[in-house]
């Protein structure tokens, strides 16, 4: 891919929740801070700059990354999905709504993080236990509910979308 160049930035075309975006970045930007400060997906939250939290979790080509140590020129040409991209026509997605419904969320900090990893482990597998979900979870940190809410949306998520929820 043929990339553009200004005054030391670079032109990165990403996919981002279904829609083609492109904007100029630094080579050195990260991936957290071109979805949250260029593109203006706030959804994304920062909390360490180190891997440790989770909260930046994004879907890179399905695959949940913490954005928070992939540069932005490196996720160019690629499709990322935020938390902002699981919403479809107001309504809430199951994943969503479990959280909600099963009080998965205190502060919220780390919920974008959360559901994006959660999200990925739903799409890749038919059936999940408390397991699977507190292994998925294992790079996610919250400091507020203590996961069990967490683990309990997650798999009423997956049997809600079971039955087409």
């Amino acid at each position: 891919m043929e990339q553009t160049v200004a005054n030391d930035r670079i032109m990165v075309h990403v996919t981002i929740n279904g829609e083609s975006r492109q904007a100029l970045a630094e080579p050195r930007t990260l991936l957290a801070y071109f979805i949250r400060d260029t593109l203006g997906l706030t959804g994304t939250h920062v909390g360490c700059d180190t891997t440790s939290c989770g909260a930046c979790t994004v879907l890179l080509d399905g695959i949940p990354v913490k954005s928070c140590t992939i540069l932005a020129v490196q996720a160019a040409g690629h499709e990322i999905e935020t938390v902002e991209g699981l919403e479809h026509n107001g309504q809430l997605h199951p994943l969503q709504q479990a959280f909600w419904d099963n009080h998965g969320l205190q502060c919220g900090f780390c919920t974008p993080g959360m559901l994006m990893t959660t999200t990925a482990l739903l799409r890749s597998q038919d059936d999940v236990n408390d397991d699977d979900v507190r292994r998925a979870i294992s790079g996610n940190l919250c400091r507020c509910t203590g996961y069990v809410n967490i683990v309990k949306a997650v798999l009423e998520a997956k049997s809600r979308m079971r039955e087409g929820g």
